[in-house]
């Protein structure tokens, strides 16, 4: 589950970059203000990284996927692009577990064989 998570947080870390380039463009934004939120973000989403396999992490992710979302109110393509990598996180985080569990039982089964009880 790690690896597919980290892939869309890392994914999403470049896309709030993006999107604070368009924002940037808005005359009622300054610099700082949107360089805080999106640099804020973007290393949330980078310590998300580590933290997905501890207790808590695939919470904060949904809080940043959103985040995400709610960021359409300021770049309007962002309700698109949000809703795309809530989705990507959904997949990540059920077929991440899926995958877990079939290296977990592959594990169990190769020690199985290698004990010659």
């Amino acid at each position: 589950m790690r690896t597919l998570c980290s892939s869309t947080l890392i994914g999403e870390f470049f896309i709030i970059g993006f999107a604070g380039l368009v924002a940037m463009k808005d005359p009622d934004l300054t610099m700082g203000t949107v360089w805080t939120v999106c640099g804020i973000a973007m290393v949330v989403s980078v310590l998300l990284c580590a933290m997905v396999s501890r207790p808590g992490g695939v919470q904060l992710g949904w809080a940043l996927q959103i985040g995400l979302i709610l960021s359409g109110f300021v770049v309007p393509t962002m309700f698109f692009l949000g809703a795309c990598f809530a989705a990507l996180w959904w997949c990540s985080v059920h077929f991440g577990r899926k995958v877990d569990e079939a290296k977990a039982r592959f594990a169990a089964q190769a020690e199985a064989s290698a004990d010659p009880v």
